[in-house]
């Protein structure tokens, strides 16, 4: 399936799911760069830096993808520098501040096994341009993958330390991954045209994957406690406000300049 061929209905749907996943990108990948300079050692800075940058090129394809839609004259750009806090799509955890380090690389971990199994997904995708978006963004998100899963394994079975503090980690973030997983109308009709994939089956697997690691770290999963929603809808946290006003400066400042 290509451009030409989609509904009006259909075109806006995808429209609004490229935001969601490129809005999701580009405030991961905004957090992460707030590390450049401040890692625990130098390689690991390095490659906190080159996670920044693909997610952030992530971020940039999807906008490419909403932009060619045609549904307004607004350039990739524009979605990312000249829009609102509550016209972003992205789940509350991707906008949260970056935390410590055992706060950063658990939510890296959370993201990066569900981007893994979404874009595995979205390659099968009947929309062309998505399926190849999404094989391009998976080869580098293996790699993510490898990394932060690694880093939990050697967080949590090293120091007590640095284990209390994933532990802590875990309690403060695992009540916002449901939302990862939510679907809304449009994307029950893009599932149903084979666009995008069953967010339960991802659910699923996510869980599988996560639940089967944090046991052998041996952390324990928190019972009960407020579950994240809203930040697909637009409704976001006061965290979001504050990182788009300093990554919009510029372009809001000069509008239209280019360096």
């Amino acid at each position: 399936m290509t451009n030409t061929t989609l509904q009006t209905e259909t075109k806006q749907q995808l429209h609004g799911y490229f935001l969601r996943l490129a809005d999701s990108s580009l405030t991961m990948g905004q957090r992460l760069a707030e590390w450049c300079g401040h890692g625990p050692y130098l390689e690991e800075d390095v490659a906190l830096t080159n996670v920044a940058l693909d997610t952030i090129g992530h971020a940039q394809m999807f906008y490419q993808l909403a932009t060619d839609l045609a549904i307004n004259d607004q350039s990739p750009d524009d979605l990312a520098f000249l829009r609102d806090a509550h016209e972003y799509r992205n789940p509350l955890i991707t906008e949260l501040p970056r935390g410590d380090f055992a706060f950063t690389t658990l939510k890296q971990y959370f993201i990066d096994v569900f981007n893994l199994n979404l874009y595995a997904a979205l390659s099968q995708s009947s929309y062309q341009p998505l399926a190849l978006a999404a094989k391009k963004a998976r080869m580098e998100v293996k790699y993510h993958e490898d990394r932060s899963e690694a880093w939990i394994r050697r967080l949590a079975l090293s120091t007590p330390e640095a284990k209390e503090r994933l532990q802590k980690a875990l309690d403060d973030l695992w009540f916002y991954t449901p939302e990862l997983f939510e679907m809304d109308e449009g994307m029950k009709d893009l599932m149903a045209a084979q666009l995008v994939p069953d967010y339960a089956d991802l659910e699923e697997n996510w869980r599988q994957a996560v639940e089967a690691k944090l046991s052998e770290c041996k952390l324990s999963l928190p019972q009960s406690g407020w579950v994240a929603t809203g930040g697909l809808q637009g409704e976001h946290s006061e965290h979001l406000g504050y990182l788009l006003a300093e990554m919009q400066f510029l372009p809001r400042a000069y509008p239209g300049c280019e360096w």
